[in-house]
C-alpha cells in the first residue's frame, strides 16, 4: 500500500439471515451517505479480510464487505449444503435490498471476479461499474491449468511435492484426488489434504513466495484446517456451478456497464487469457490493466493501487468526483 493511514473499523455490523440456515457477517465501512460498494472476497472460502477495507476511501465510500456461505464469520461455518454460485448471487441481492441501494459498484478478486461477473450478468441493472482482479471464469480448463499444468511448467518442484503427498495409488490424477479427499467428511482425510492443498495455491499466488515448501501429511495432523481448500473443492468439483463457457457467453449482458480489469502479467493461478476474453467481448467499456511484475496475490506488488485507482476511477465516472 502507497499511503499510510490508519486502519478501517467497520461503522456498524449484523448478522443477515439468507435463508437455508444460512447466516451472513455483514459490515459496513466508511460512510452511510457515500458511494454504494460491494466486496466480494476470494476462494470460495477465504472470507473477507481486514485488508480489503482499505481499498476504499472512508471519506468517500459506502463499502458492504461480507462472508460468503460457509466462510469466515458466516454461519454454520464451512457448510456446503445449499451453497452454489446462484445461492451466492441471490445473497448479493438480498444485501443489495436489505440496504435499500438501488445500484452499487461491484469490486472482487479471483473466485470474487467469477462472481461479480456473475452477480452482474444476472442483474446488470443494480450494477454501476465493475472492478474486477484475476479474472477467473471458472472453467474447468483454468482448474487443470492452476494446479497441474502450470505448475508443472513453470514450478515442477513444487508440483512433484504436492503430488508426492498423495498415497501412490492416487497420483496418477492428483487433481481428483486431492478434490475427493477435500470433499470426504472425514477430518483424518481431509485436514492433512487442506494443509498442502493452502500451502501450495498459496505458493502458486506470488511470484517470490516466501514459503514455498509444503508440509507432508504427517506434521499437518492436528493442525487447524485452513477454510478456503474445503469450499474450493466444493465448487471445483461441480465446475463452480456454471454452464461451460457461461460468463464469457453472456458478457453481453455487461453492455452499458463500465469495468476495470486488474491482471497481474504473471499470475499462475489465473493467467491473462481469461482477462483478455473477457475484455475483447465487453468492448470499450472494459478498461485491462496490467501489472507487470505481479502474480495472483493482492499483495503483488502494484496490484493493491491498481485495485483503489481503479475504485475511483469507476466511481467518478459513475457517481461523479
Amino acid at each position: 500500500m502507497s499511503e499510510t493511514r490508519a486502519p478501517q473499523r467497520p461503522f456498524d455490523a449484523l448478522m443477515l439471515s439468507v435463508g437455508d440456515g444460512h447466516w451472513l457477517y455483514v459490515e459496513e465501512c466508511g460512510r452511510r451517505d457515500g458511494i454504494p460498494v460491494v466486496f466480494l472476497h476470494g476462494g470460495p472460502g477465504s472470507g473477507s479480510q481486514h485488508a480489503h477495507r482499505e481499498l476504499f476511501d472512508p471519506s468517500r465510500f459506502h463499502a458492504i464487505l461480507f462472508d460468503q456461505r460457509g466462510a469466515g464469520r458466516s454461519h454454520p461455518y464451512l457448510s456446503r449444503e445449499a451453497n452454489t454460485t446462484a445461492h451466492q448471487i441471490a445473497d448479493i441481492e438480498r444485501i443489495r435490498a436489505y440496504f435499500g441501494i438501488e445500484r452499487w459498484l461491484v469490486v472482487g478478486g479471483s473466485w470474487g471476479s467469477t462472481l461479480g461477473l456473475a452477480y452482474a450478468q444476472a442483474h446488470p441493472e443494480r450494477v454501476a461499474g465493475l472492478v474486477l482482479r484475476a479474472i477467473f471464469l471458472g472453467t474447468d480448463e483454468e482448474i487443470q491449468w492452476a494446479f497441474i499444468e502450470g505448475p508443472k511448467r513453470f514450478r515442477p518442484e513444487l508440483y512433484k511435492a504436492f503430488v508426492h503427498e498423495l498415497p501412490v495409488a492416487e497420483r496418477a490424477d492428483p487433481l481428483a484426488a486431492y478434490v475427493a479427499r477435500l470433499c470426504d467428511p472425514d477430518p483424518s482425510v481431509y485436514g492433512p489434504a487442506a494443509q498442502v492443498w493452502n500451502a501450495y495455491e498459496r505458493a502458486l499466488s506470488e511470484i517470490a513466495p516466501a514459503s514455498p515448501v509444503l508440509p507432508d501429511r504427517a506434521s499437518a495432523k492436528g493442525a487447524r484446517t485452513p477454510p478456503t481448500p474445503i469450499m474450493e473443492a466444493h465448487y471445483i468439483a461441480s465446475s463452480f456451478f456454471l454452464r461451460p463457457g457461461q460468463l464469457l457467453d453472456e458478457t453481453w449482458r455487461l453492455s452499458g456497464i463500465p469495468g476495470v480489469l486488474v491482471q497481474g502479467r504473471y499470475d499462475l493461478l489465473c493467467p491473462p487469457v481469461a482477462a483478455e476474453a473477457i475484455a475483447a467481448a465487453w468492448g470499450s467499456q472494459c478498461r485491462l490493466r496490467y501489472i507487470e511484475r505481479a502474480g495472483h496475490a493482492m499483495t503483488e506488488p502494484g496490484v493493491f493501487d491498481a485495485l483503489r485507482e481503479g475504485i475511483a476511477a469507476i466511481a467518478d465516472q459513475t457517481f461523479g468526483s
